[in-house]
C-alpha cells in the first residue's frame, strides 16, 4: 500500500467500488487479513445489506473471519450488519417503510472501533448508491471520517468507471486509494486497459498484491 501501515492504526477504512460485483467482500477479506497479518487488532462493519434471506451472506461470513483474527471482537451479526434486507436493490429501494439512521449507524462505528486497531467498513454498491432520498454510500465515508479504499474492475469499460469515481471523492475532498480487483476480461486487460492506467496514474495496485 502507498501509506504506511502506522497511518491507519486506529482508524476506519471504507471499502467502496465503481458499481455493484466489483468485490468489496473480496476486498475486505484482503484488508482485513493484510493489517492482521501487520500486528493490527481489525474488525468489521456493514451497516447495510440487501437479498438478505435468513442471515446476512457478505456480513455473516466477514464477521466469522473478523473472530478468528481478533479475539477481541466481541461483536454479533446485528451489530456489524443493522440494516438488512430482502430485495436484492439500493437499500432506499429494499428499506421499504424502514428509516436507515445515520445516528445508529454512527453508535454501531463508535461501538465496534472500540474493539480494534483498524475497523473495514464495507459500503454496498458504488458511491451513489441512495440509503434514503438524501444520503448516499458516498456521504456515509464523510460522516464516518474513514479513510477510503475505492475498489475498481478490471473489465472493459473499467477506465470510465474509475475515473468518475475518483472524480466523485475528490470533489467530495475524501482522501483515498484506489485498488483493481484483476478477475473480469482478466487476459485482455493488460492490452485494453492497463495502457493508459499506467500513463494516468503512473502506479497501480492489484488487489491480489496484498
Amino acid at each position: 500500500m502507498n501509506k504506511d501501515i502506522n497511518y491507519y492504526k486506529n482508524k476506519s477504512i471504507f471499502i467502496t467500488a465503481t458499481n455493484t460485483d466489483v468485490g468489496k467482500t473480496y476486498a475486505s477479506e484482503k484488508f482485513l487479513r493484510y493489517f492482521s497479518r501487520k500486528g493490527l487488532k481489525v474488525g468489521y462493519f456493514k451497516p447495510c445489506e440487501t437479498g438478505v434471506i435468513t442471515q446476512p451472506i457478505d456480513g455473516s461470513k466477514m464477521l466469522n473471519l473478523t473472530k478468528e483474527l481478533n479475539k477481541d471482537f466481541k461483536a454479533n451479526i446485528n451489530d456489524v450488519v443493522p440494516y438488512q434486507f430482502k430485495l436484492p436493490a439500493a437499500p432506499y429501494v429494499a428499506k421499504e417503510d424502514t428509516r436507515i439512521s445515520l445516528e445508529v449507524l454512527k453508535q454501531k462505528q463508535a461501538y465496534l472501533q472500540s474493539m480494534c486497531d483498524v475497523l473495514i467498513i464495507e459500503g454496498a454498491g458504488g458511491l451513489m448508491v441512495p440509503l434514503e432520498a438524501n444520503l448516499f454510500i458516498i456521504d456515509l465515508i464523510k460522516e464516518f471520517e474513514s479513510q477510503t479504499i475505492l475498489i475498481t474492475p478490471s473489465k472493459l469499460g473499467c477506465i470510465n468507471d474509475t475515473l468518475l469515481s475518483i472524480e466523485a471523492l475528490k470533489n467530495r475532498n475524501i482522501d483515498f486509494e484506489f485498488f483493481i480487483n484483476l478477475y473480469q476480461d482478466k487476459d485482455s486487460f493488460k492490452k485494453v486497459s492497463e495502457p493508459f492506467l499506467k500513463d494516468h496514474f503512473k502506479t497501480l495496485q492489484f488487489l491480489d498484491d496484498l
